[in-house]
């Protein structure tokens, strides 16, 4: 066995319970206040994505109301070049139809004087067979 060291000096135990309260105090209360700032921090990031998030969606609304506008705008501009050109369409097949039954009625009257001359004729013609029968075939011919 050993023998045993120096004698301590007497005096007063040690209250390793307070010396360690006292050490750890001043950074529990830093670590106490770090958690603070931080909630403090998440707390102001919570809130201002959720203004974000806000602004976010309003923002989306105005954009699909814009685009829904515009849209209708478009359809609108379509329509309306659709119709003009269907009209443009007819005006043309009208125009073309106008002169197509000019140009028959331009040839009606240039034939009208002949096919009148034609049918006098053979009207003349009837008119002269009747009062003119031709002779009669001849017995025992």
């Amino acid at each position: 066995m050993a023998s045993p060291g120096r004698a301590a000096p007497g005096g007063v135990p040690a209250d390793r319970s307070a010396e360690l309260h006292a050490e750890l105090a001043p950074p529990l209360a830093l670590l106490e206040q770090t958690e603070a700032e931080a909630r403090s921090v998440r707390e102001r990031a919570d809130s201002a994505a959720a203004a974000r998030l806000h602004e976010a969606g309003a923002l989306a609304e105005t954009i699909v109301a814009e685009a829904r506008e515009e849209a209708r705008r478009t359809r609108a501009a379509a329509a309306e070049r659709s119709r003009r050109a269907a009209e443009g369409a007819a005006a043309e097949l009208l125009a073309e139809a106008e002169r197509e039954a000019t140009a028959v009625r331009d040839r009606a009257r240039s034939r009208t004087p002949e096919l009148t001359e034609r049918a006098l004729a053979l009207v003349r013609a009837d008119i002269m067979a009747e009062h003119n029968p031709p002779p009669a075939p001849r017995a025992g011919s």
